[in-house]
């Protein structure tokens, strides 16, 4: 059984185990945007984190604190700056880029609060969102998007070269950064050409310089 094939059998999103593999056991963990709590309910049993949460909607909040995590409402783009410098091993934002109002003062702040910030999102550079595009003249609808262009909550959707060129306006050092297929394969993103046709999703941990 592939790596990949594995983590889909334990039964976690398939980026949620990668991101999980990023993350040191014991640790201090801010997620953001955590939604239902699927991945610090994850982190709390396989790594013993000390793990927080901050989710915008009432019913994720819910959701998480049902399952006994520590979660509180809030907006990323309002509330990060009330977080102390240095409070976090590690902040996580798991496919909430593209739909916070402002992801480069996000970002600024995630690695201000944590000693590492992982980031995953969306490729909107993929080859099947292009062709989509080219062949249709409309929004990709599906694992790119989700829903119809007017109903999405991604409103600064990225390519993996877009999130490259913000990380060396910022001078972010970048740790690691993983490109997955549909398939569930997975590749370094390198240089980030490659990988901005072909992967479907990016999955990158970074450092202040």
């Amino acid at each position: 059984m592939s790596a990949a094939e594995s983590r889909r059998a334990n039964g976690a999103r398939l980026d949620l185990r990668v991101v999980a593999g990023l993350v040191q056991p014991g640790t201090r963990v801010l997620d953001v945007g955590c939604g239902d709590g699927a991945l610090l309910e994850l982190l709390a049993r396989e790594k013993r984190v000390d793990g927080r949460g901050i989710e915008l909607s009432q019913a994720g909040v819910h959701a998480s604190v049902a399952r006994g995590l520590s979660v509180i409402q809030g907006d990323a783009d309002t509330d990060l700056a009330d977080f102390p410098d240095g409070a976090f091993d590690h902040v996580i934002l798991s496919q909430t880029l593209q739909a916070v109002r402002n992801p480069r003062e996000v970002l600024l702040h995630m690695l201000r609060i944590g000693g590492q910030a992982i980031v995953s999102f969306p490729n909107f550079g993929a080859w099947r969102a292009r062709f989509y595009m080219l062949t249709r003249g409309r929004m990709p609808v599906g694992e790119v998007l989700g829903e119809a262009w007017y109903a999405t909550p991604s409103i600064h959707p990225c390519s993996i070269a877009d999130f490259l060129d913000l990380c060396r306006e910022l001078d972010v050092a970048i740790e690691h950064g993983v490109a997955l297929g549909r398939d569930g394969s997975e590749e370094p993103v390198g240089d980030g050409r490659r990988a901005n046709l072909r992967a479907e999703l990016a999955i990158f941990a970074l450092r202040r310089r």
